[in-house]
């Protein structure tokens, strides 16, 4: 299921199903992208920073659009203990790529990898310089 943004309409509560994972995209082109990711993080449960949410930041190959500065990006991962993934969706074969990565992230909040939890998996994911 997909939004534009948070919250999501109440009406909608009761035919709702259960959220494994909050991807939050951000185009680095745009600025209003990381405004709204920022707004739309305020509603979310903060029991979900434990491994249930990411960031995928898209338009990262063409480096002269960028309106965004890829500090303020990669300290909002920080600041919520969340991944965060760069691709370029134009590209085939990163769009491939990128889908399975999301697809086994999505697996394991999902609880369908054996001795893997969502939090274990964030701990692997962040790198020796976090600690």
């Amino acid at each position: 299921h997909l939004a534009t943004s948070l919250p999501l309409p109440s009406e909608t509560d009761h035919v709702r199903p259960r959220i494994d994972l909050i991807v939050f995209m951000i185009d680095i082109k745009s600025k209003y992208s990381l405004k709204n990711v920022e707004r739309s993080l305020a509603y979310v449960d903060a029991s979900f920073f434990l491994g249930k949410v990411c960031f995928l930041v898209t338009g990262v190959g063409r480096v002269n659009a960028c309106s965004i500065d890829t500090n303020a990006i990669h300290k909002l991962g920080k600041t919520y203990c969340s991944p965060v993934i760069f691709c370029e969706l134009e590209l085939e074969g990163i769009r491939v790529a990128t889908a399975q990565r999301l697809l086994r992230i999505l697996q394991i909040c999902a609880g369908h990898v054996r001795g893997v939890s969502s939090l274990s998996f964030v701990s692997l994911m962040r790198s020796s310089s976090d600690d």
